[in-house]
């Protein structure tokens, strides 16, 4: 009997097995949950200050431009998407699909900073600032805060898409990828919250 007609070993024809615990490295889910706890803070200061203010708070946010807002919310939603599919791609060993994934994540994340900084600049030519008044000082400090997040997520996956190119990630080892993906979807996630509250919640 030759070695080629010996059955082969699960571990050998199984896919690697995932370790336990959450993906990507432990290092970035404290900063997750800290950066999640900050805009916890925020929220929860934001949520008080409208209540004691509603009908300031409800006439300010008529003048937001809902339609950026709807736009940014997709653009993010598309990044986290095309994030996934970069990662479902590295786990079946496609390096170039996974990298036109990361490419297109890239793309929405860059959309959104153009419609926000778009946004930004029509309300400071109109003079609004951090002292126009109360709503205001919440609406820049949030969204500036979390334009800075989606900056640095841009930066991380700008490294993780260099690292694809060079060939860093595999099936069997895309832990850096996956530590990408997840700062990544915690931004996505915080908008998602902060979309409705400051554009929709009356």
């Amino acid at each position: 009997m030759t070695f080629s007609a010996l059955p082969l070993s699960p571990a050998a024809s199984d896919p690697p097995a995932r370790r336990p615990g959450p993906p990507g490295d432990l290092a970035i889910w404290v900063f997750i949950l800290a950066e999640l706890l900050a805009f916890a803070l925020l929220f929860i200061l934001y949520g008080v200050a409208r209540s004691r203010h509603r009908e300031l708070f409800d006439a300010m946010q008529l003048t937001l431009d809902r339609r950026a807002g709807v736009l940014n919310t997709l653009l993010l939603i598309s990044a986290s998407a095309c994030v996934a599919q970069g990662v479902a791609a590295i786990r079946r060993e496609a390096r170039r699909v996974s990298l036109r994934w990361q490419w297109a994540a890239l793309f929405c994340g860059a959309g959104f900073l153009v419609v926000k900084s778009l946004e930004y600049r029509a309300k400071f030519a109109a003079g609004v600032d951090l002292d126009t008044n109360l709503f205001y000082m919440f609406y820049l400090s949030l969204t500036l805060f979390h334009f800075l997040h989606v900056v640095l997520g841009m930066v991380i996956l700008g490294f993780v898409c260099w690292r694809t190119h060079r060939g860093a990630y595999s099936a069997a080892q895309h832990d850096g990828m996956e530590t990408g993906a997840s700062y990544w979807h915690m931004v996505d996630l915080v908008w998602i919250v902060l979309f409705p509250l400051l554009y929709l919640m009356r």
